[in-house]
């Protein structure tokens, strides 16, 4: 049915050795596998370019782990080269830097492109206050009647011109893809609109295609800093203590 999938790319430009990096004694990419292995995914698999990430995924049980080529440009082609020797239809792309990942998301997700075969790629997406939604850091996304995406952007979107009230949308990065659509997507050139904001979604709508987005109370945590680690060490250790 579905496989999960997590790129996990040693180098970082903010953070080097981000999945190594210890939250709380753990490993970003053991909290990050942990979580996912939670769900009703039938496989979850790491896709790394480093030996020391291996090494360190196969301490888990349930988890499986394969090298890839450093030189591959980005997360989704690094998941598409593992795609092409699964079975399953269903690939979830995992970011490898979201240690508190909540399973019910995947499985939502899962469900969500099991209950509709016209869905090839899906995202989602949580409600965030005005001050978050000005930060260029963050993603957000603005949906149409049938939630599907309209654009993605660092901009505060839609610009609120009176003084209507709007819920901002914050887009998360995961990503559901029909595992056929999935090569499409990673065959599509770069489009005018991706090079602007940095986004890869980007280029599916510039070609046409369409991103269902699933809204959820998730409230995803990424780590890209040590400053983002401080705070996450802080959630960590609400969890870990029960």
């Amino acid at each position: 049915m579905a496989t999960v999938i997590i790129p996990a790319r040693y180098d970082s430009t903010r953070l080097p050795g981000k999945p190594l990096v210890k939250i709380n004694g753990v490993t970003m990419i053991n909290r990050v596998a942990s979580r996912c292995l939670l769900s009703k995914a039938d496989r979850v698999i790491v896709v790394t370019d480093d030996v020391r990430i291996l090494e360190e995924c196969e301490k888990i049980d349930g988890l499986e782990c394969v090298m890839s080529d450093k030189n591959i440009k980005t997360g989704s082609d690094r998941v598409a080269k593992v795609a092409k020797y699964i079975d399953d239809d269903i690939i979830i792309n995992v970011q490898g830097d979201e240690p508190f990942i909540d399973p019910k998301l995947i499985n939502d997700l899962i469900d969500s492109m099991v209950a509709n075969s016209d869905i090839n790629m899906i995202t989602a997406c949580c409600e965030i206050a005005e001050e978050e939604a000005s930060d260029p850091n963050v993603v957000k996304v603005v949906v149409d009647k049938n939630n599907d995406a309209l654009y993605f952007s660092r901009q505060m979107i839609p610009f609120v011109r009176d003084d209507n009230k709007i819920m901002y949308k914050k887009h998360i990065g995961i990503y559901g893809f029909r595992k056929n659509y999935l090569f499409k997507f990673t065959e599509m050139g770069e489009g005018e609109l991706e090079k602007c904001e940095k986004l890869e979604q980007l280029r599916v709508l510039e070609n046409g295609d369409k991103i269902r987005v699933l809204m959820t109370d998730y409230k995803p945590v990424c780590v890209d800093t040590m400053e983002d680690v401080k705070k996450a060490e802080e959630i960590a250790k609400e969890i870990d203590n029960g």
